[in-house]
């Protein structure tokens, strides 16, 4: 099977961390805010019923998501410079769609040559001191449902897709008639495992390149 258009999720995919969760972390927040990812990324929550709440107690200013940016590249899955690379020599297109900071996420796209324009992720809003104020609730991808939305705009011009993730919100992207493949290279779900229409264990990203060339 060969995809044109290679969909990645980005925390537990791209990179091994789950952005939220380090930045609770670093606001010494982290046992609060990583149970309720926990049950979003496993269909316990819908990601509605944390999207907001997760930011609102952590409140990352600007200097927090540069240094966010920082870590999505130093802690980069194995072999994913490799994967895009080897799926951009092969003419493949490649989006990220991450339901985490879009200004977080834009440095590692870039680093690995994805264009701003294929990165789809929830703007930050800050005020003019560089302090958290808001993210963009109107964005599809901090409810549920928000993946299979982005797929859908994206098959509107290229029909043959597939989705790379690690969680429930990945699974969505099935119901705009994608095909999933469960990445469980770093965390892996029970839910992901069933539900997926195949599932990688392997920590190296490279795994999936029999399935999409």
């Amino acid at each position: 099977m060969s995809f044109d258009v290679i969909c990645f999720d980005c925390d537990s995919t791209l990179s091994k961390i789950e952005g939220i969760d380090e930045l609770a972390r670093r606001k010494g927040l982290f046992a609060e805010v990583a149970a309720l990812t926990d049950a979003a990324m496993n269909g316990e929550l819908a990601l509605e019923a944390v999207y907001a709440k997760r930011l609102e107690l952590i409140k990352p200013n600007v200097a927090d998501i540069g240094w966010l940016a920082e870590v999505y590249i130093s802690e980069m899955v194995e072999g994913v410079s490799k994967t895009i690379s080897t799926l951009q020599k092969n003419h493949k297109t490649i989006h990220i769609i991450s339901g985490g900071l879009r200004q977080a996420i834009l440095p590692l796209a870039a680093y690995l040559n994805i264009p701003e324009e294929c990165v789809h992720a929830v703007e930050v809003v800050f005020g003019n001191d560089g302090e958290y104020q808001d993210f963009a609730r109107h964005s599809p991808l901090a409810v549920s449902g928000g993946k299979a939305r982005v797929c859908r705009k994206i098959r509107l011009t290229q029909a043959n897709l597939v989705m790379v993730g690690d969680g429930q919100t990945d699974l969505e992207a099935k119901l705009a008639g994608v095909y999933m493949i469960g990445f469980g290279g770093v965390l892996q779900r029970q839910i992901v495992q069933e539900q997926a229409d195949c599932y990688i264990s392997n920590p190296s990203l490279e795994a999936i390149l029999p399935y999409v060339l």
